[in-house]
């Protein structure tokens, strides 16, 4: 692949400079310069991937019993339930979340369709919380509960007198007991706003008045200290609770509460403009960044801007993998390490839910283009690819890893955050196509839709088939009066060229900032016509040139591996050649379907955008080599073989952890101890506290004795851990991993077993068990083999 054919998502997301529109904004309340999308229930989508999205979403909304989403809250307030609570979550200490979830989803949903029975739904539901709240008698009102040390459950109303009283026992998502509360109530705060903003339920407001005062009571008890140990649990955005709660009433109680909730360990670095995220669980920190975007704008405190926009270039340029998505097992990793971070468990979507939202704020600010190239990146190829439209269910994780399926969700027993956040994100499609200021109409994501922009009595219509073909049509069907304006159309910084036209005629609009402007006296029949070149290209992951994925323009394109009906058991694919692009060769353009000539490996590939491979097996990210370079790499794959087959011949037993009939066979045992999955390997774990155990082989089949044995562990080189592995109860190795031993790979490590403990046995027992309170980390497999 020559130089010219590859870019890297930085040089895309760096690549436009501030656009001189606006000047730099001051965000207070009282000096918003007016730049906001048009309204959500002033757009309509027309036909459309999105518009699908929105259409099967709003049925299975509908389909929704808010009664099952109110069993906790009604039960803990002392009220009779009136149906049964729904599965998975919900039937656990975070139970509750969904409801607030829910409230935003419906309160958008009527704004997007105008569905009146959506609305008439979030009134029910707050005048329950209202009557909930009123059986509480102290502003209380919740839906988690608490699961004491006995085991058993109550409700999660209990952990607040020990916490103001200084009994705080707070882990990363555990606080007394109870899973993420405050989260939990952050989730609620936004659906009660959504109400008062999309249904303009002022009651909503009431609520969250009141709830305000219970929690308030609860931090007023605590000194800092202890408020920062409360916050070392993940709270969601409940900053960003107050500082709305805040601007909606003015009344600075709200403002020092939302100040309170400042947690040091992780803003203030940012603010210092340090990225220390790795290893940070990855949706606990983006929605504080929420937080700090909206005391930003109630305040105008400079910190609060630099924390959020630090925080989203440090993401989006060197956290984030081509789909947009971020964090790897949840977690963020060392930044620009992608290509050592292509797994089954990449890509959350409450993350990028939560950073589209994020963006919307920081473009408020400043409407440079790039935060809509990133925009569009992660809303075409993540959030689109998160709903089933089949179905109409939610993938929680989008994994990037080759061969792996996407899983979704299930309407009643399998309710999750990232159910949750796409009920929300599903209901949305149309909020920011269109964006205003006094002078300027700004076109940024290129779905079809009609719009109302009633500040200029003018209708718009935007007709595409955008990103399958690179014309978009605007027109004007209806304006008031002849009218002088600017319209402002993105221009993706990869596209190449951009032709425009007016009425027919070609026409030069000003560059700025990433966009095409035409400024003139518009008036009703106007048309304008923008197009947009969609090549392939290959971007390169920013560590590693060598290791790729292919878009055409905006859509991540991926080989189809085959239905998830069928396991994926092929080699890893590659891509060979000296011009890798000029290889592939056209399917069906029109629907982005292209297929390798001669440059698969093992065999050539069809390319179909990623967002639609639902129930398709994907490869997203491939290493691409020269002709010269496959030869090299051929030889040291055949080397690599010969190895195995050594090892293979000299082996006792193998344990495949994390794998049922192995398992079985080797009658393992196990206490505080899990299976998983990871880049495609099983394996287990065991904390503290507790361990695995198992039989295995220490002679070959044939009785003869093999002398010295060595044991061999495969681990993933990011974790650490801290365990002996004992033979017949007897100690033979210690292992220590203090820290991250190898980066972003596997690696094998091996042990010799003093033969004493072998000798004359036909099996021993194995125990991995957890010291200096630790865990064994995630071990992928146990090998005893002869030393010769």
């Amino acid at each position: 692949m020559t130089g010219s054919t590859h870019t890297t998502r930085r040089d895309l997301m760096t690549g436009t400079a501030a656009l001189g529109l606006l000047a730099a904004i001051p965000a207070t309340a009282a000096a918003r310069p007016g730049l906001r999308s048009l309204p959500l229930s002033d757009v309509r989508l027309l036909p459309s991937p999105f518009k699908t999205a929105v259409d099967v979403n709003e049925r299975y909304l509908l389909s929704v019993d808010p009664d099952r989403l109110l069993h906790n809250f009604r039960k803990g307030a002392g009220l009779k339930p009136r149906a049964e609570m729904y599965g998975g979550w919900e039937r656990d200490t975070i139970a509750g979340h969904s409801l607030g979830h829910y409230l935003s989803a419906i309160s958008l949903m009527h704004a997007q369709t105008g569905n009146v029975v959506l609305k008439q739904r979030a009134a029910y539901i707050i005048d329950e919380l209202a009557l909930i709240q009123g059986a509480q008698g102290d502003g209380y009102v919740a839906g988690f509960t608490r699961k004491r040390k006995d085991g058993t459950v109550v409700d999660g109303k209990e952990i607040f007198p020990e916490i103001m009283v200084g009994d705080i026992r707070s882990a990363g998502f555990d606080l007394n007991g109870c899973w993420v509360p405050l989260y939990n109530w952050h989730k609620l705060y936004s659906g009660l706003f959504d109400a008062q903003t999309f249904c303009g339920h002022d009651k909503g407001l009431t609520v969250a008045v009141g709830l305000g005062v219970y929690i308030d009571k609860v931090f007023r008890a605590l000194n800092d200290e202890q408020v920062q140990k409360v916050l070392d649990c993940e709270f969601g955005g409940l900053n960003d609770s107050f500082a709305e709660l805040y601007r909606r009433t003015q009344n600075p109680r709200w403002l020092a509460l939302a100040n309170r909730l400042h947690h040091k360990r992780i803003i203030d670095p940012l603010m210092a403009g340090e990225d220390k995220l790795a290893n940070n669980h990855a949706n606990t920190q983006v929605p504080k960044l929420l937080g700090e975007a909206t005391l930003y704008e109630v305040t105008g405190q400079p910190e609060h801007q630099k924390a959020a926009s630090f925080f989203w270039e440090r993401v989006v340029n060197h956290h984030s993998y081509v789909i947009g998505g971020n964090a790897d097992r949840e977690y963020f990793f060392a930044p620009d390490t992608i290509s050592k971070h292509i797994t089954e468990a990449t890509c959350e979507h409450c993350n990028t839910y939560n950073m589209l939202k994020l963006t919307r704020h920081l473009y408020g600010w400043n409407p440079d283009a790039r935060y809509f190239d990133y925009f569009e990146r992660a809303h075409f190829n993540h959030v689109l690819a998160q709903q089933n439209p089949k179905t109409g269910m939610f993938s929680y994780m989008t994994p990037l890893f080759t061969g792996a399926a996407r899983g979704f969700s299930d309407p009643v027993d399998n309710w999750t955050c990232c159910h949750g956040s796409g009920m929300e994100s599903h209901a949305k499609h149309g909020e920011s196509i269109f964006w205003e200021t006094t002078d300027t109409l700004f076109v940024n994501l290129y779905i079809p839709a009609t719009a109302k922009w009633a500040s200029k009595g003018a209708q718009i219509r935007l007709d595409t088939g955008y990103p399958y073909d690179g014309d978009i049509h605007l027109s004007i069907p209806a304006l008031r009066r002849p009218t002088a304006f600017k319209l402002a159309l993105r221009v993706p910084a990869w596209a190449k060229t951009a032709d425009l036209s007016l009425n027919g005629k070609p026409v030069k609009g000003t560059r700025n900032g990433g966009y095409l402007i035409i400024e003139r006296v518009w008036s009703a029949g106007d048309k304008v016509k923008l197009r947009l070149p969609l090549d392939l290209r290959f971007e390169a992951t920013s560590d590693n040139a060598q290791v790729g994925a292919l878009l055409h323009g905006p859509l991540v394109l991926a080989a189809d591996l085959g239905s998830v009906e069928m396991p994926y058991t092929g080699t890893e694919p590659a891509l060979v050649g000296d011009d890798l692009l000029a290889t592939f060769k056209p399917v069906a353009p029109d629907k982005a379907h292209y297929r390798t000539q001669g440059s698969g490996r093992p065999g050539d590939m069809d390319f179909v955008p990623f967002y639609s491979q639902y129930e398709r097996r994907s490869g997203v990210y491939f290493k691409k080599f020269t002709q010269t370079q496959w030869t090299t790499e051929e030889a040291a794959f055949l080397a690599e073989q010969e190895r195995q087959r050594d090892l293979a011949a000299r082996s006792v037993d193998v344990m495949y952890l994390g794998e049922m009939q192995p398992e079985r066979d080797h009658n393992l045992e196990s206490d505080v101890s899990w299976p998983g999955t990871y880049r495609g390997r099983n394996g287990r774990d065991a904390r503290q506290g507790g361990f695995m155990q198992f039989t295995m082989k220490v002679r070959h089949d044939d009785g003869k004795d093999p002398g010295p044995l060595k044991l061999q562990a495969t681990y993933w080189g990011d974790d650490k851990r801290s365990y002996d592995i004992l033979i017949d109860g007897q100690k033979a190795v210690s292992v220590s991993h203090p820290n991250a031993p190898k980066p972003g790979e596997f690696f094998d490590e091996t042990y010799d077993i003093p033969e004493a403990l072998t000798r004359g046995k036909s099996t021993v027992l194995v125990r991995l068990q957890p010291t200096n309170n630790r865990s064994t980390g995630m071990v992928f497999g146990l090998r005893l083999f002869t030393a010769q």
